[in-house]
């Protein structure tokens, strides 16, 4: 399969598929209980990936469903805002746009609650994906959080990458283990399938830890095979690239030092550099140089998504082959 498929006029280069939320932050870092001021903003996974990836010039769409609420209006504004296409959005009359809060705490770091049960992302099933360009894609991109929503979402996620794979369309997959939307025995098992029919796969060296009970990066990567690129990422310590093909020993890269304001939405901001980089083929350092590069926007803010333009243009080295593998 040809990673430098190229997409026609007026298509997109990527498709992300995932529920995004309304986002309800305590003002000055206080806590929730505590708190008489807040904000909205709008979070999720593959949204995030979606506007960082229009960010750094690619052309996005983004798939969910959302309420024909006013939180789902504030969705769609917000996740357009940066140049993502979110015309196959779907709009639902009888089930309500997630929302989702965050509990800042100097002692445990910042908490989520989350209010998604019965959303209208949660309702997604695979028919949904008939009436998505993914043939036309060059690479589709979908998390471990949208497994977690309901067992029609999980039933998507699986039916996407089957469909992406007899395209020959790229695919990539953020673990993104969320406790809070499913317990560690449910989650390892469709979490390790999804992982296993990617071409590239993001996961936090802890997270792996605590769903698959590897305690090491390359045993991460003998655990999801040979056959798929995985990077695993390891907090300020940096991230391991594992290339697919038997043998890989891992290109690592240093994490950024910066002053960590908040990490929720940095591994989503990683994912995307990464993506935008392989992408442009880029060699393998460069690839997780970007990825640290846009995380160190979200790292700086409270928000999950910031505004990372500036790196539009940043030269990258090509790898030997110019693929995206």
């Amino acid at each position: 399969m040809s990673d430098q498929k190229v997409p026609r006029p007026g298509e997109h280069e990527v498709l992300c598929l995932g529920e995004a939320m309304v986002l309800v932050a305590p003002q000055r870092g206080q806590r929730l209980a505590a708190a008489r001021d807040a904000t909205l903003g709008v979070a999720g996974a593959e949204s995030n990936v979606a506007q960082y990836l229009a960010d750094l010039g690619h052309s996005v769409a983004w798939a969910s469903r959302v309420g024909t609420d006013p939180l789902g209006d504030r969705v769609l504004t917000a996740v357009a805002q940066p140049g993502v296409d979110v015309r196959h959005v779907e709009r639902d009359p009888s089930a309500p746009t997630a929302v989702y809060f965050k509990d800042p705490s100097p002692e445990g770091g910042t908490r989520v609650q989350y209010y998604r049960a019965g959303s209208a992302a949660s309702r997604i099933t695979p028919a949904y994906l008939d009436r998505l360009p993914i043939g036309s894609a060059r690479l589709v991109h979908l998390s471990g959080v949208t497994a977690a929503l309901s067992a029609s979402c999980a039933a998507t996620a699986t039916d996407l990458f089957g469909r992406a794979r007899e395209a020959g369309v790229l695919r990539s997959f953020d673990v993104n283990y969320r406790p809070a939307l499913w317990r560690t025995e449910d989650a390892a098992a469709p979490l390790l399938a999804l992982a296993r029919n990617a071409d590239v796969v993001f996961v936090g060296l802890d997270e792996a830890a605590e769903v698959w009970g590897t305690t090491t990066a390359e045993d991460v990567r003998d655990l999801i095979g040979p056959s798929v690129s995985v990077v695993v990422k390891n907090a300020e310590v940096g991230a391991v690239l594992f290339a697919s093909g038997a043998g890989d020993a891992g290109t690592f890269v240093p994490a950024e030092q910066v002053e960590v304001v908040e990490p929720v939405g940095a591994g989503d901001a990683f994912a995307a550099g990464y993506l935008s980089a392989w992408l442009r083929g880029a060699e393998r350092a460069e690839r997780l140089r970007l990825g640290h590069r846009v995380a160190a926007f979200a790292l700086g803010s409270v928000d999950d998504h910031v505004d990372a333009t500036s790196l539009r243009d940043v030269p990258l080295a090509a790898g030997p082959d110019g693929a995206a593998r």
